[in-house]
């Protein structure tokens, strides 16, 4: 384990690789900064520029921007009381209650230094669990796989903030989406519509940058300029130092929510967004003085910041060992190694290892370089909230257009993009919400490669299963996460 983080560090040395990790990092600070445009959005726009990369390079980049978002959206969230980020949303409570008084640098200090333990606990975690639970999926067959993709899919149910009819419907589509294309068992076209463009299947850059960038664009085109109020930050490292009382309160907030967050990060259908609520909850409920949250409570701002870099963290585990994202974001990272010729799985540590080892020693670097960024350069990130969203929409939709093109230098991609931005602009306007459609079209073809070769080597029986237990416990959780989501959802609307 050691020799391979060695290794990951010796390819890290690379001078293009050092540069993509503090890029990466940078532009996830920013993006963490500005509202509305969000990870998912930033990664597909980038998705063609990463094409002229190495996969190693690529995959840096695009994780540095992951891991970012959740630096950044705390400044936005402490000094407007705006989320730049979903997982920053908790922040905004408590984070800017405390800027209110005057303690607008403690609260960014406490929240930079919790992220980054936070952050280190989650690496480690990933680089300790995934090696044996890739050794443990090496043993996977065609029906273990399709039970998998299986299980993955069923937990769309869980992270579906729009509601579990719309979930399913959005799922169905990504499905119908990533059948379009050759045939996987016969190799004939289907879903072509005579059209050959679609023979080899819809590419993921005009699918992600037409339901993210482009739709994002029309977004942005309807909202107006404002411009809102931002409490003054400190003006010297000096202001950021929190209190020893205000230490205090913080270590075993960040402690639980390093762990919480990360355990919440392993499972599929988890991630920032929902360890940041729990690790909330948590410290309310075992605060000395539960009447401070919401008024400017320390251990509001540290548990939470904790918990969304640990579960972000966390999140590279089922994605790279197992090869199912947890969210939308990572959903697109699944897409990104993909277009790379980058299978994710267990066999990833075997075959190409200077990718996993690589990435793990970018996101240890990546964390250095954002604990560095984010306090003494706290005013110029703020600065990038006075760009106006007009010249910001400009900018998106010229780089959308050039990197649909530069992908296939095909102009059907640029028509297939616009026409996802205006599917993706309609969905999000009904409340839909697009990360189970990306989760399903990432997962579809795998799930059914998978079944249709299970079934064409037991000539169709499915009484095999008795005599997998593994493939069969994976349907299990399927069925049991399904039933836990709609009974869950039931009594949320008991409760209402």
């Amino acid at each position: 384990m050691i020799d391979g983080l060695l290794h990951g560090f010796a390819v890290l040395s690379s001078w293009q690789n050092l540069s993509l990790c503090l890029l990466g990092a940078f532009l996830g600070t920013v993006v963490g900064v500005l509202p509305g445009l969000g990870p998912a959005t930033t990664i597909a726009l980038l998705l063609p520029i990463t094409l002229k990369l190495d996969p190693t390079g690529a995959i840096i980049l695009l994780a540095g921007i992951y891991y970012g978002v959740a630096y950044g959206g705390t400044l936005t969230s402490v000094l407007m009381r705006i989320p730049g980020e979903a997982s920053s949303v908790v922040t905004c409570i408590d984070g800017y209650e405390m800027a209110r008084k005057g303690r607008a640098g403690a609260a960014l200090g406490i929240a930079a230094i919790g992220s980054f333990f936070a952050s280190t606990v989650g690496i480690l975690g990933v680089m300790l669990l995934s090696p044996p639970l890739a050794e443990l999926v090496i043993a996977f067959g065609p029906w273990e796989y399709a039970a998998l993709m299986l299980a993955g899919l069923s937990l769309i149910a869980f992270f579906a903030a729009s509601g579990l009819a719309k979930a399913g419907l959005m799922a169905l589509l990504g499905l119908m989406l990533g059948s379009v294309g050759l045939d996987p068992i016969s190799g004939t076209p289907r879903f072509t519509f005579g059209i050959p463009e679609l023979v080899d299947g819809i590419n993921i850059t005009p699918l992600a940058l037409g339901l993210f960038g482009l739709s994002e664009l029309l977004y942005l085109a309807l909202v107006k300029d404002t411009k809102a109020e931002i409490l003054r930050p400190p003006t010297s490292l000096l202001g950021f130092l929190p209190s020893k009382q205000e230490a205090k309160r913080s270590v075993a907030p960040v402690l639980r929510g390093s762990v919480l967050g990360f355990l919440v990060g392993l499972l599929p259908g988890g991630g920032a967004v929902l360890a940041s609520f729990l690790s909330y909850a948590v410290e309310k409920r075992l605060a000395k003085r539960p009447e401070e949250f919401g008024r400017g409570a320390v251990e509001g701002v540290a548990g939470p910041e904790a918990a969304n870099n640990a579960g972000t963290a966390g999140a590279f585990i089922p994605l790279l060992t197992l090869g199912i994202p947890s969210n939308a974001v990572t959903a697109l990272l699944l897409g990104a190694l993909l277009i790379h010729g980058v299978q994710p799985g267990p066999m990833i540590l075997e075959r190409q290892p200077e990718i996993y080892w690589g990435v793990i020693a970018s996101m240890y670097l990546g964390n250095v370089i954002l604990l560095v960024l984010n306090l003494p350069l706290v005013g110029l990130f703020v600065r990038a909230l006075e760009i106006p969203r007009r010249y910001m929409a400009a900018a998106i939709l010229a780089i959308c257009v050039i990197g649909v093109y530069s992908t296939n230098l095909a102009t059907f991609d640029v028509l297939l993009a616009a026409g996802f931005g205006l599917l993706g602009f309609a969905l999000r306007r009904g409340g839909f919400d697009l990360g189970p459609l990306v989760l399903a079209y990432v997962l579809g073809p795998t799930f059914e490669r998978s079944l249709r070769q299970g079934l064409l080597i037991s000539d169709g029986e499915l009484g095999i299963l008795l005599e997998r237990p593994i493939a069969l416990g994976f349907i299990l959780a399927a069925i049991a996460t399904l039933a836990a989501a709609v009974l869950l959802r039931n009594r949320a609307r008991v409760a209402d």
